[in-house]
């Protein structure tokens, strides 16, 4: 290609990574489990030690049926809206109660029924009713957390209350499910499980490091593809590191070798939360101009704890996400695993902001971003509070920043794709940036 700077290959991986992703859709269809909506923790997956529960979650499924098939994915909002579910509700949420009021999903097979519901507590604050729709729509088991959480500086006596609280709520809701469902929790696969999730934290964080070098060896595009797997899509625990030790390796591979993503980079850029996923192609797009996405505190699961150290080095942050040392004897052990040790994480939404201040800036500054582009969502409030500050914070230390409008990330509604990539055109040249041949 002219103006080609850097080698290009196409990732390797993606073989194992479509595979995985079609066991895991069928799995969801499948009969033969108790199927539950949301999920309880980011960190463990602990519906493995129960012997027929599966969980699944409606970002990463509302986000395949934005992109992969929006007229369905329309139908199924306007389902969901005429039965009083307003467009402020998160788009994810929308797509798949339409899709349960509809009986069906895309392909015309029935909706997986669900069997129980355990709506995740998360500072984007509409997680919660995904939750009660399920509920709403037929009498099931529903369990749930509460997401106590404090601003400011650790208070110790404050923290240990809120944590036992969130543990105490766990560990009852594990306890109830081996009543309800006539199941006997294994504790001893969740003590397993642990020790693998501390194996792919490992392996997350290094393939975040290494998107930190010129030429970026991965586009977000490449990680949106399956950055989900193994954490929001539970895959199971042995499964997930064999993946991303197989991501981990090529991409580390890539960085030695200056394989690059965007063979043309001359522009980084990074991003604030989800995308459209319904026009993903704006990325391509914007590979034209020989900019590189590098994701988002989204895409890096937060867990992108890097920073730069006094000598200029990129580095893991001495921060505790829950403990490598952690002793896993009983039950509650695991439970406080899954809980972690700091009260105020996660970090990723408006909390951020309170610990630290410009803590986009710090991520542009990590990733050696030359810019920022931010979505102004108007529905799921966690996903845009606070945008405009970061966006001036960005400016004032020298990035450039563009910010558009849409409705939600999985809501095609009021998203105006001619006028974004018009948009991104007058970004680009106001820039000095052309688009290449």
């Amino acid at each position: 290609m002219k103006n080609q700077l850097w080698e290009t290959k196409p990732l390797e991986c993606w073989t194992l990574a479509k595979e995985i992703r079609k066991n895991y859709d069928k799995g969801i269809a499948g009969k033969e489990s108790v199927l539950g909506q949301g999920n309880t923790s980011f960190t463990l997956d602990w519906q493995v030690a129960f012997p027929a529960i599966k969980v699944i979650e409606d970002n990463p499924v509302g986000a395949m049926m934005a992109a992969q098939d929006e007229p369905f994915a329309r139908k199924a909002r306007l389902a969901s809206e005429v039965r009083g579910w307003g467009r402020e509700i998160c788009g994810y949420h929308n797509t798949c109660w339409g899709a349960q009021f509809l009986g069906h999903t895309s392909d015309g097979k029935p909706f997986p029924e669900r069997h129980f519901t355990v709506p995740f507590p998360c500072v984007c604050d509409s997680h919660i009713k995904r939750g009660q729709q399920c509920r709403d729509f037929k009498p099931i088991s529903r369990w749930t957390n509460d997401f106590t959480m404090y601003i400011g500086e650790r208070d110790e006596a404050r923290e240990a209350a809120m944590l036992d609280h969130r543990n105490f709520n766990s560990l009852k809701m594990l306890n109830e499910m081996e009543t309800v469902f006539g199941q006997k929790l294994d504790d001893e696969t969740l003590f397993e499980l642990a020790r693998n999730c501390r194996l792919l934290k490992e392996y997350r964080q290094d393939v975040s490091y290494f998107m930190t070098f010129t030429p970026s060896p991965l586009s977000v595009k490449d990680l949106y593809s399956f950055f989900q797997l193994g954490s929001l899509a539970k895959i199971g625990p042995e499964l997930s590191v064999k993946f991303w030790k197989t991501v981990r390796d090529e991409v580390e591979w890539r960085v030695q070798n200056k394989i690059a993503a965007v063979g043309t980079e001359r522009f980084r850029w990074i991003e604030a939360h989800p995308p459209s996923w319904h026009f993903l192609k704006y990325y391509r797009y914007m590979e034209q101009y020989g900019a590189v996405c590098l994701g988002s505190q989204y895409t890096h699961h937060s867990q992108s704890q890097l920073e730069r150290k006094p000598d200029g080095s990129i580095g893991d942050r001495d921060y505790p996400v829950y403990s490598d040392t952690m002793e896993l004897n009983t039950r509650e052990d695991a439970v406080r695993f899954m809980t972690g040790p700091d009260a105020r994480f996660p970090h990723h939404f408006k909390i951020d902001e309170y610990i630290r201040p410009k803590a986009l800036n710090e991520f542009a500054d990590v990733f050696d971003a030359d810019g920022a582009l931010f979505g102004m969502w108007r529905a799921g409030v966690g996903c845009t509070l606070l945008r405009k500050e970061q966006a001036m914070y960005l400016r004032e230390a020298g990035y450039s920043v563009l910010c558009y409008e849409g409705a939600q990330p999985g809501d095609r509604v009021d998203f105006d794709e001619k006028r974004f990539l018009e948009q991104l055109d007058t970004w680009m040249e106001s820039l000095g940036l052309q688009m290449l041949e």
